[in-house]
This record gives C-alpha cells, sequence and structure tokens, in this order.
C-alpha cells in the first residue's frame, strides 16, 4: 500500500478555525480573540467562523476545510470530542491538515495527542505542533476519533445530555447521569457479529468499539494499546442485571473492567453489527463521539483506510488519569 498523501503546509500556514459557540457565544468570543492575538504576534493569518447552532458545525467545517486546504493551512477546532470529530472528518475528506484546542467534559482526544487544556495554552502548542498522521475509525464510513457505539450507551449520552441542562457540566455530573441511567430498563439486542471469518449470533445490550488509548487505560483494559496499531477494541455487553450494570460502570470508574467476565472484548480491523429481528431493515440509533445519529444496519465498524493528518504539541501525549 502506497503511503499517504502528505498535505502542504505554508511556512507560516494561516489557521482556519470553526469554533463551537451553541454553548456559549460569549466564550466562543472570547477564544477568538485569544487566537487572533496569538496568531497576530506569530506572523499568521486568521479565519475565523463561530457556530451558534450545533447542527450546522458540519457544514460548516466542509467549506473551512476546503479553504484550509486551498490556503496551504490549518483547520482548527475549538469544542469538545463531538465538536472536533466533525471537523475532523470534513479535514480528512477535503484532505487539509488538521488541528484543535480542545474541551469538554472528558476531552480525550485532546488529553491523549498532549494538547493542553487551558485554551492560551493549546494554541501555542499547535503554532509549535508538529504534523502526524493519527488513526482514526469509522462506522458505516463516517469518521469517528475516540469512540461509536450501538445500544444502551447512546441511550445514556441522551440522558447524561438532559441532566447537563440541570447540574451543568462536569465529570461527575455525567458519573451520576451513567449511575441513573443504568438503574432504568435496556432493551436486549439479538445481534449477529461478524469478524474475517468469525461469526457469532448473542444477546446484548450494547457494542461499543473504541480508538482511544488513553479512555481504553483509565477502564483498565490491557488491549488499550491495539488502537495505535492500526486496530480497534470492541466491547460487547452480555445480558446483565441493573445492579450488575452499576458495578461495571464502577469498575470501569475504577480501572478494573477487565475483570468483568460479563464483558467480551474483541481485537479487529473490521467488525459488521447486524441487529436482528424486526430492527435488521431498520435504522438504529448510534453515538459516535458523544453525538447521537441514526444509520441502517448493519453497523460496520473499521479503521479508516485514509489517517488524520494531525499537527499535535511536539511533546508527549498527556499521561493516564482519572
Amino acid at each position: 500500500m502506497a503511503p499517504p498523501e502528505v498535505p502542504l503546509l505554508d511556512a507560516r500556514p494561516p489557521w482556519v478555525v470553526v469554533i463551537n459557540a451553541a454553548s456559549g457565544r460569549q466564550e466562543g468570543e472570547a477564544i477568538a480573540q485569544l487566537i487572533r492575538d496569538a496568531l497576530s504576534q506569530a506572523g499568521c493569518q486568521s479565519s475565523i467562523r463561530l457556530v451558534s447552532h450545533a447542527e450546522e458545525i458540519s457544514v460548516i467545517a466542509e467549506q473551512a476545510a476546503r479553504q484550509a486546504r486551498e490556503r496551504r493551512g490549518v483547520l482548527v477546532g475549538v469544542g469538545g470530542d463531538g465538536t472536533l470529530s466533525a471537523v475532523a472528518a470534513a479535514a480528512i475528506r477535503a484532505g487539509a491538515v488538521f488541528s484543535a484546542v480542545p474541551g469538554g467534559t472528558f476531552n480525550y482526544f485532546g488529553r491523549s495527542h498532549g494538547f493542553p487544556e487551558e485554551p492560551e495554552a493549546a494554541i501555542q502548542a499547535v503554532l509549535h505542533g508538529r504534523l502526524r498522521a493519527v488513526q482514526v475509525g469509522q462506522i458505516n464510513g463516517r469518521i469517528f476519533l475516540v469512540n461509536a457505539s450501538f445500544g444502551l450507551y447512546p441511550q445514556l449520552l441522551e440522558d447524561r445530555e438532559a441532566f447537563k441542562q440541570q447540574w451543568g457540566r462536569s465529570r461527575p455530573a455525567a458519573w451520576g447521569a451513567a449511575l441513573l441511567t443504568l438503574c432504568g430498563r435496556h432493551r436486549l439486542h439479538r445481534l449477529h457479529l461478524q469478524m474475517g471469518e468469525q461469526e457469532q449470533v448473542m444477546l446484548a445490550s450494547t457494542v461499543f468499539v473504541g480508538n482511544n488509548r488513553l479512555q481504553f487505560e483509565h477502564m483498565g483494559l490491557p488491549e488499550a494499546s491495539v488502537v495505535d496499531e492500526g486496530r480497534l477494541l470492541g466491547l460487547v455487553l452480555r445480558p446483565v442485571g441493573r445492579l450488575g450494570l452499576v458495578r461495571l460502570a464502577l469498575q470501569g470508574a475504577m480501572g478494573r473492567l477487565a475483570d468483568a467476565d460479563e464483558i467480551e472484548r474483541r481485537v479487529f480491523r473490521r467488525l459488521s453489527v447486524a441487529p436482528g429481528g424486526w430492527w435488521r431493515r431498520r435504522t438504529v440509533k448510534v453515538a459516535m463521539d458523544g453525538e447521537q445519529h441514526r444509520m441502517r444496519s448493519p453497523l460496520v465498524f473499521d479503521v479508516s483506510p485514509r489517517p488524520l493528518w494531525l499537527l499535535a504539541p511536539a511533546g508527549p501525549a498527556a499521561e493516564p488519569r482519572p
């Protein structure tokens, strides 16, 4: 296979920036000003788009990605993992270089690639960053950076978003919402799984596929490193009661999920998941990097043949932390 084509960058590449300002325009404008000031001092140009409605991010990111490619610049996403995923997908399609000023509740993408959490420090890290190819995942051809899932996990994210409206965005609030979801009623799905020559039919409540080493290290899974080796890691949760789900959530939070017999772990490059019964010909709800979508089955999880060209901090990635 031929090596991937490296996008061209100007000596002082301009930034084309997409900022998710849906949760607060004032904060978005403040970050935009930080970027303008930093780039002005560095002798670089900037073009900034503040997006007030989350549903517009993908369309605006496509336009921004084309501009970044034409100007030999960098497409920069500002926001949480969902925002970065949408902007990064546009960069891959356009053949543009991508970078980030990360935010959000868990910020797995930014932390795993060594981006500082403070916006000023992240901006400086990008200005002095190095270009490298980064693996991304796909579900039915749509890009995800951190994880994608079907079943219980998308419901957990939906409940978490409602919980945030009342209690705000924080990791403790996210865990509280998760526990409430796990104590509710859940659907079991009869799934047909195919991975290479292996086929299996089983009952499961969720299929979770990850592309982020840091997230799996937090869970305590020994296979975490496979996502740096051209593969993905899938977790399939077999039927378990409500108390069992709460126990599994606590094991994950404590980094002991490897001890859970109820979870099957699969390492793969391509996994097909086909819900059986009346679900077979219908669309199903999936979650990708914290955002929900509807897709037709079968759901095909695989490694994208095209990498993400990421301008990332030159130092080592962030150390795992709870």
